[in-house]
Order: structure tokens, then C-alpha cells, then sequence
């Protein structure tokens, strides 16, 4: 990319500048992301545990499949309008203040779902949720990216998705923990106590500072650049950083490819089939043979272990091995693990669930395309959405993502048991697999390598007119 930038083109003198100042994290905008990123432990919470509230609502409200595929997907669509919101939301009152109403909706949603005296209640409190869901998808992964360093910014966006998988893998061992309860109080703790971190947050966010990005493009340029002195690794860099963020507000780049490869990598998040596995994870177990509801949740645990640990493992490789090398292999394993699945669920089924080696390779793949999923594509589709768009459409830009990134989720998780009743649960994850096998070949010709640049950089990438053909080992446009 480098040689492609001459001239007085300021990101060139940007990188020059960078490459001499310090190179370690910056201790306070790791802080900042984290607490921006709690939000999303709070959503995976609340996503791992309705896996196993579901079980317990059904016995209780007596509720049938096509009700509960309503309740698990109405989260989705109601996040597809928060999401449509909070760009613009975030652009007038600021990255912070989306994340404290993010969770008071979390909080509210939380409250509805506890209390769930019938359905109609359950399902509001779900939508509720659902719309902080949509503002804490969007703006958490903007926040991290906009306060982070170019040689760290994999590290830093990439923490929202982590925390997610770390509340998905608490949902479960809650599941776990609060199955042993009675029926009526059970599930109605393990729906209503997420309304206690939430409260927490909603208090704790006000002491973040605000994105400096942000400020700057406000016209509040001394609260940016004081910002940026607390978050960069040298005066030298805040400074370099202050004046291409100037220059970058008043950038108005062509940006319909960087919509096209935004919007492609959210829809393939959830067009692949993680969804499925995440949320019915206990009825795709049972049907590969395991019966015993502590064993279908045990079991349902591993998969939260092998996301959070990948996912982990993720954002220390992101900087380090790069986007494009990190979500091509990732893709690539899925479209196997994917095919493994769909052979040992439609053994398995067959059988009657008497198949022992069909039970094994159901879960080993399973855990296996959970494991693939999350080195790659979970956490680069929101450290490359977050980063790609510029300076001016950054907000409304991943707003958009995260609404295709919803209606997906939805489609999955409204459609899968019927799905598997049409083309069975072997068949489903075939199709998975296919999807898969698409979005490879997407990522490989329209994805450029992103790794190491500023964002103020990633808008000049996006912008030239050029080949836009990927090639070589960095995937230079």
C-alpha cells in the first residue's frame, strides 16, 4: 500500500512518523475499550442463557417451536432498529452516551424478562433488549477503534466480540447452575440478573472519556486533542494522529465498495450458520443422541469455552498475522467443520441417536466450527466494519452493518427448526457449509489487508480508483 501513496500525501508522512514512536498498548485506551466493551458481555449474556430459558418457558408457558423461534428471533429484529438508530444516535450525543442508553434499555428489557408473567410480557422485555442490542453492537467496536493506535486496533475492536463470547459462555454455566431450581424461578433469575450489570454500567460509562474522533469532528478540537494525548503512546503521535483526523473530516471519499465489503462480511457472519449452533445448541445435541438435560447443558458449556478461548486467542493474532490471512483460514475451516457436521448429524439421526461415533463427530465438529468461527470471522467482521468506513460515515456506516448483521442473525435463528424440519438438522448445516464455501471466495477477491494502518490510511485504500482487484500476499488494491 505504501508505494501506492506518494507525494505530499499526509497518511504517508503519518506512517513514517508512527513508525518511530513507541509501539506498546496504550494502558488507558485499553481500559477505555474495555469498559466500552462490557455492554457485550451483557448481550452474550443474555444470548447463552436464553438457550437454556427456553427449555424451562417451554414447560411453564407451554409455548410450541414457532413461538419460541418468535421469542429467540425478536431480539434480532428489534436490534435491526436500534441498530438503524444508534448511527445517528451516536452522531449527535456522542459514542459514550449511546453506550449509558444501550444499557438502560438492557437494564429495562432485563426487568420485563425476570418478571415474565406470560409471553406477551416475555416478548416485550426481549424486543426491549433487542434495542440495546442494536446500540451496543454498533457503537462498542466504533468506540474501541476510534480510541485505539493503528498497531493496536485489532487488539481493542476486537474486545467487544470477545466479551460477547465470554457472556455466552456465563449464560451457560448459568443454565448449568439455575436448572436446578424450581421450574417457576429458574429461568426467571437466570433472564432478570442481567439487569444488574447493566445498571452498573449504565453509571460507570459516564467516567470514559469521549471519542476524541468524535469531538474533533464536533469542532471540539482542544477536548479531541487532550484526548488524544491520554491515548496515543507519545506526544509526537497524538499530534500526527490530531492533524490527520482534521484532514480525514473533511475527506468525502467514494465509498461504495467499502459499503459492499462492510455489508458482505456481516451478512456472512450469520449467513454461515453460527447462530444456530450458539442458540439451539441443546436440541442439536439431543437429536445427535444426548438425552439428559445436565449433559445437553454440559456439553453446550464446551461450545461458550471453545468460543471464548479462540476468540482470546484471536485478539493477540489480529495485529500480528493480519485480517485478510486470519478470516481466509478461518473460512476455510469452517466450510470443513461445517461439512463434518452435517455428515455426522445426518448419521446420527438416522440411526435414532444410536450411533456412537456419529454423537462424537457431531460435537468434535461442532466445537470445531465454533473454534474456527471465532479466530476469525466472529471478530473480524467487527474490527473490519469498524474500521473501514470514514471519519464522517463511520457511525451511520456501522450502523448499517450491524442491521444486515441482525436481520441475518434473525432469519438463522427464527428459521432453523423449521428449517431442520424441511431439509432435517444434517441438511441445514450442509447448506451452512455451501454459504461458507461463497463467502470465501468473497472475502478473498474484495477484502484488502487492513493490518498496521491508520484509519485515516484504511480511507485512502478504500478510496483509490484504481485495480480493485486483491492481490498478493497482503491483499493490496
Amino acid at each position: 500500500m505504501a508505494d501506492q501513496i506518494s507525494g505530499d500525501n499526509p497518511t504517508e508522512k503519518t506512517a513514517e512518523k508512527l513508525s518511530e514512536t513507541p509501539t506498546g498498548v496504550n494502558r488507558y485506551a485499553l481500559q477505555c475499550a474495555i469498559v466500552a466493551s462490557i455492554v457485550s458481555i451483557i448481550f452474550g449474556y443474555d444470548t447463552g442463557v436464553m438457550s437454556g430459558a427456553m427449555v424451562f418457558i417451554e414447560e411453564e408457558l407451554k409455548t410450541n417451536d414457532v413461538q419460541i423461534e418468535v421469542l429467540t428471533g425478536i431480539l434480532n429484529l428489534c436490534a435491526l432498529v436500534g441498530s438503524l438508530l444508534a448511527g445517528r444516535t451516536s452522531d449527535v450525543i456522542g459514542r459514550r452516551y449511546t453506550i449509558v442508553l444501550a444499557s438502560v434499555l438492557f437494564m429495562l428489557g432485563s426487568i420485563l424478562m425476570g418478571w415474565g408473567p406470560s409471553y406477551p410480557v416475555l416478548l416485550t422485555g426481549r424486543c426491549t433488549a433487542g434495542l440495546g442490542v442494536g446500540f451496543a453492537l454498533m457503537v462498542a467496536p466504533v468506540y474501541s477503534a476510534e480510541i485505539a493506535t493503528a498497531s493496536h486496533r485489532g487488539l481493542l475492536a476486537s474486545l467487544p466480540h470477545l466479551c460477547i463470547s465470554i457472556g455466552i459462555l456465563l449464560g451457560y454455566l448459568v443454565n448449568y447452575f439455575f436448572s436446578k431450581l424450581p421450574l417457576h424461578i429458574g429461568w426467571r433469575l437466570m433472564l432478570g440478573i442481567a439487569a444488574i450489570p447493566s445498571l452498573v454500567l449504565a453509571f460507570g460509562i459516564l467516567k470514559m472519556p469521549e471519542s476524541p474522533r468524535w469531538l474533533i469532528l464536533q469542532g471540539r478540537l482542544g477536548e479531541g486533542k487532550r484526548i488524544l494525548d491520554l491515548v496515543s503512546n507519545s506526544p509526537e503521535e497524538a499530534q500526527v494522529r490530531f492533524q490527520d483526523i482534521k484532514i480525514a473530516a473533511g475527506i468525502d471519499p467514494q465509498i461504495r465498495r467499502v459499503l459492499l465489503t462492510a455489508l458482505g462480511i456481516h451478512f456472512f457472519q450469520h449467513a454461515t450458520g453460527i447462530e444456530a449452533v450458539l442458540l439451539y445448541g441443546p436440541k442439536i445435541f439431543k437429536r445427535a443422541g444426548i438425552t439428559a438435560k445436565d449433559k445437553l447443558f454440559l456439553v453446550t458449556i464446551g461450545v461458550g469455552i471453545m468460543k471464548t478461548t479462540f476468540i482470546f486467542t484471536a485478539t493477540f493474532l489480529l495485529d500480528k498475522v493480519g485480517r485478510r490471512k486470519l478470516l481466509l483460514t478461518s473460512v476455510g475451516g469452517m466450510v470443513c467443520a461445517l461439512t463434518m457436521l452435517g455428515f455426522g448429524l445426518t448419521m446420527a439421526q438416522n440411526s435414532g441417536g444410536k450411533l456412537a461415533w456419529a454423537l462424537v463427530l457431531s460435537i468434535v465438529s461442532a466445537y470445531s466450527f465454533v473454534a474456527v468461527f471465532s479466530i476469525g470471522l466472529g471478530p473480524i467482521t467487527w474490527v473490519y466494519s469498524s474500521e473501514v468506513f470514514p471519519l464522517k460515515l463511520r457511525a451511520q456506516g456501522a450502523s448499517l452493518g450491524v442491521a444486515v448483521n441482525r436481520v441475518m442473525n434473525a432469519t438463522v435463528s427464527m428459521s432453523f427448526l423449521s428449517l431442520t424440519k424441511a431439509i432435517t438438522t444434517g441438511g441445514a448445516f450442509f447448506m451452512f457449509a455451501g454459504v461458507a464455501a461463497v463467502a470465501w471466495n468473497f472475502f478473498f477477491f474484495l477484502m484488502p489487508e487492513t493490518k498496521g494502518k491508520s484509519l485515516e490510511e484504511i480511507e485512502v485504500l478504500f478510496q483509490r480508483d484504481g485495480d480493485h482487484k486483491v492481490r498478493g500476499e497482503n491483499g493490496t488494491v
